[in-house]
């Protein structure tokens, strides 16, 4: 497996419950893995963890064999090579589109700094408005930014968290098309975190079962909201795959 969650506990100081209880679950190249789960039962928090901002209590993250967390080492997030597109996009608002992208590979030679950020506006759509900013954007098009700046390193993973939460309906939908033909256009790796189809199971693509979640996903009163239990394998969409497809 690419990425290999085995057993993951992760847990907030002075809670009594964990966030993340014992869930493990596999990736493989180049899938697009989507967690499906109620609002508050963990996916953040396991999202976080793979990506090394929150330290696991118990189990093990593995990416490409390589171990990247566990009870007791923590390798940093700034080493993991790994993309994170936020709820809000987390846009830097005093930076122009081509310099919210260069952020993160800002130690290149300024030549191929530049061609890269060209590149990947290209691949999401956007070419040649590196000098707009974040408020002269639309949200749509906020959220390609936010997803062309997680690219521009060439992470080896990259993570989505409620990316579309912030979008209308019918936009939504649009563009989770649209993303995914960028990822394999990218021949990304993807873990999307949501709940939008426990919100509207009359869409399209809620109509199918959900992602076997293993034996519980659980949303418990606050403050202890922990998913639990083992997921086998998120449900994916292989590059190249019909995004309709059942699996």
């Amino acid at each position: 497996m690419f990425l290999n969650v085995s057993q993951l506990t992760v847990r907030y100081p002075g809670l009594p419950q964990a966030a993340v209880d014992g869930v493990s679950l596999g990736l493989r190249a180049g899938d697009i893995g989507v967690l499906i789960g109620p609002s508050g039962c963990g996916k953040t928090t396991l999202l976080r963890a793979v990506a090394g901002l929150e330290r696991a209590s118990g189990g093990s993250i593995t990416l490409e064999g390589e171990k990247v967390s566990d009870g007791t080492h923590h390798m940093p997030a700034e080493q993991r090579r790994i993309g994170m597109v936020f709820q809000d996009y987390a846009l830097f608002p005093h930076l122009d589109v081509g310099k919210n992208i260069a952020f993160g590979i800002h130690r290149m030679p300024r030549a191929e700094r530049d061609a890269r950020v060209a590149e990947v506006l290209k691949l999401v759509g956007l070419d040649g408005m590196q000098k707009r900013f974040p408020h002269e954007l639309s949200g749509g098009q906020q959220q390609r930014v936010a997803l062309a700046r997680a690219l521009a390193p060439r992470p080896r993973l990259l993570l989505l968290d409620e990316p579309f939460s912030n979008l209308d309906v019918d936009l939504r939908e649009r563009l989770a098309h649209e993303v995914r033909g960028i990822l394999k256009a990218a021949g990304a790796t993807a873990l999307f975190v949501t709940s939008l189809c426990h919100r509207r199971r009359d869409r399209r693509d809620a109509r199918r079962p959900p992602a076997p979640v293993g034996r519980r996903l659980r949303a418990l009163p606050p403050p202890g909201h922990t998913l639990r239990g083992r997921i086998h394998r998120p449900r994916c969409v292989r590059a190249g795959a019909d995004p309709h497809e059942r699996r």
